[in-house]
């Protein structure tokens, strides 16, 4: 029974992202109506205190009344804009984290691995990690298909890759606009995080005009976005500021470099790997984490060799073992000895039996191909090679 019981620890070492992502817009939705109250009551406590200060009898009262009417159509707009807010954006969330956490509850609930009921919650686990691979291979359609046909809707992030998409689309179009937009809008973040993008993509739009060879635009553009961040990017800056002097076509090497198109693409990684950070996303799929998991865990040298690969291994699979390759390799200290023909473990119950040429398979298999050819057994790997079955010998495994 132990060997059945539910590890929930490493359940949930893959689910931190599936709970973080709705909480991190949460606090989006949280920080904007902070401002707008912050903004608006601020206004009305400064009214507020200039009426108090005013002298009473000298007060016209048609202005005080103006005045408090003001403060009350102020509160009136924050309550509406809060509203609408909660309505459109924090009620939403919120279910959606409801949705999540009561997933996740549930398989605390579980105490065995070989339950039906984690069979069903581990099928809806790998319907998000489909969807969450589609999503990062631009495949939305699919995403959004499977999202609807499982009713996980609540529990996958559809709208935040559509977001990403929309913001890597431009980018491909060589717009900045939508990036620098994102970038304003999670500046405190960015900044905390030290993060540079705004940076590179104010860079890339000075880069722009310079390559257009509008030197009016581009110092201008250099004086108002770039010098801000001279106490950081002094050098880049400088660089930038003598790229004026070099066409597009220049074969000086720092400035080649700057009007190279391939930074479209770095910009691009950038900001994906800007967004992931601030999501709490991994840089990778989902699925290829659980399946490096499971791929160190069956990984072993033979997978490698054409003459010793296993039919039954996923790591011997071409296209698996491409992705176990940057796992390392697995660790067992006792050895599974899994016969070749029939893919079955042998055992005290089904011993391996050795040819003279030292090729090994399960006495099982043996028997059955002995029964077929009157007591006599062909090696698969040498099929020119015949002997008896009596001409075997077993071998114990240690």
């Amino acid at each position: 029974m132990s060997f059945s019981k539910l590890n929930t620890e490493g359940v949930m070492l893959f689910e931190q992202p599936f709970a973080r992502v709705p909480y991190e817009n949460y606090r989006k939705v949280f920080r904007t109506s902070q401002k707008a109250i912050e903004k608006e009551l601020g206004a009305v406590q400064n009214v507020a205190n200039e009426l108090i200060k005013k002298d009473a009898s000298c007060s016209d009262a048609d202005a005080t009344v103006r005045a408090i009417d003001g403060m009350i159509s102020r509160v009136e707009g924050l309550k509406r804009k809060l509203s609408d807010m909660h309505e459109s954006a924090g009620a939403p969330t919120l279910n959606v984290i409801r949705e999540r956490l009561q997933h996740l509850g549930s398989v605390e609930e579980l105490e065995s691995s070989s339950s039906a009921e984690f069979a069903r919650w581990a099928d809806v686990r790998l319907d998000r990690w489909l969807v969450d691979w589609s999503l990062r291979n631009g495949k939305e359609k699919t995403a959004r298909m499977i999202a609807q046909q499982k009713d996980i809707e609540k529990l996958v992030d559809i709208d935040l890759f559509s977001d990403i998409r929309r913001i890597e689309d431009a980018l491909i179009r060589k717009s900045c606009t939508e990036a620098l937009a994102w970038c304003s809008e999670n500046k405190a973040a960015l900044r905390k995080l030290k993060n540079t993008l705004e940076f590179d993509l104010r860079l890339q739009e000075y880069i722009e005009l310079a390559r257009a060879r509008k030197s009016v635009e581009a110092i201008a553009y250099s004086r108002k976005h770039l010098l801000q961040w001279k106490d950081t990017h002094q050098h880049q800056i400088v660089q930038a500021t003598a790229l004026l002097c070099y066409p597009p076509t220049t074969s000086c090497a720092p400035y080649k470099r700057l009007y190279d198109p391939s930074r479209w693409t770095s910009l691009i990684q950038s900001f994906r790997m800007a967004i992931y950070h601030l999501s709490t996303l991994p840089t990778e799929p989902l699925l290829h984490l659980a399946m490096y998991a499971g791929l160190a865990s069956l990984k072993l040298p033979a997978c490698y060799s054409h003459e010793t690969r296993n039919v039954d291994c996923p790591s011997c699979n071409p296209d698996l073992g491409q992705l176990a390759k940057e796992v390392p390799f697995s660790h067992h200290l006792n050895s599974t000895i899994v016969c070749r023909i029939t893919g079955k473990i042998m055992d005290a119950d089904n011993m391996p039996m050795a040819f003279p040429n030292g090729q090994v398979y399960s006495k099982e298999a043996l028997e059955e191909m002995a029964a077929r050819n009157d007591g006599w057994v062909t090696d698969p790997r040498n099929p020119d090679q015949r002997y008896r079955f009596t001409d075997l010998r077993k071998v114990f495994i240690s």
